[in-house]
């Protein structure tokens, strides 16, 4: 798994979105048992945190002590440093495994391979993602040449699975039909700009040209924002849950 977070952590803690309640409504409709839960690549726990409220215990892990070092601390959740594929826990113990915006940047067939030997029978596995946000406005415009054009060429391979809202991830288990979500909130033209710091490609394109690639495009965003103090942003929320076969 690449460590693409490791620097931005704090941006990330920050500017980056949370899920809906929607979201963790349909996983513990469908989890049999609340006792024990493990969030993979956990980053800064946002869904640790969520699921540290109906689950006794949760495991959070990441391969990023400075994500982890961010992370919500609650007494029931229990962070880890480990990679996704080969971890430390014991066989047979987990009644549901989150990735949150990660399972991209894993080997999937080890990984699937650790997430049958950890979990009970009948556990759920659910992938979540969200894809490139949307104002619903002009806006959208310079968003869409920012990410394609300017930083395009420097996102990762793995990206491509977010695009294609994780249709084409292997996914070798019983799968559940999962609900359409988005997540919305009303954000200022700060909080736009430090999401878009927290992107990988920003990373790597200011890595390459020793320059801030959202320099480029803030005069133009602004221009289009105008005077509002704030604008509704919408993130697609997409998801592969399935019956882990024992």
């Amino acid at each position: 798994m690449k460590d693409n977070f490791s620097s931005v952590a704090d941006l990330y803690a920050q500017y980056r979105p949370s899920y809906p309640q929607k979201l963790f409504d349909f996983l513990y409709s469908i989890v049999r048992c609340h006792n024990n839960a493990w969030d993979v690549g956990t980053g800064n726990g946002q869904v640790a945190f969520e699921l540290s409220k109906s689950f006794h215990q949760v495991m959070a892990t990441d391969i990023s002590q400075a994500q982890i070092d961010k992370a919500l601390k609650v007494p029931n959740i229990l962070y880890s440093v480990q990679p996704a594929e080969e971890t430390n826990f014991p066989d047979d113990i987990f009644n549901l495994i989150t990735v949150a915006q990660a399972i991209h940047w894993f080997d999937f067939e080890r990984f699937y391979k650790e997430v049958v030997r950890v979990s009970k029978p009948d556990a759920v596995l659910c992938a979540i993602g969200y894809g490139v946000l949307r104002f619903h406005h002009p806006i959208d415009e310079v968003i869409q040449v920012f990410y394609k054009e300017i930083v395009g060429p420097y996102w990762d391979s793995e990206r491509k699975y977010i695009d294609e809202a994780y249709k084409t991830i292997p996914f070798p288990f019983e799968e559940i039909s999962s609900p359409e979500l988005t997540i919305s909130y009303n954000w200022t033209f700060a909080q736009l700009i430090g999401y878009f710091n927290t992107w990988s490609a920003v990373k790597h394109y200011m890595h390459d040209k020793q320059e801030n690639p959202v320099d480029i495009i803030k005069p133009e965003l602004h221009r289009y924002w105008g005077d509002a103090p704030a604008l509704t942003v919408h993130f697609p929320v997409f998801m592969r849950t399935g019956v882990v076969q024992k």
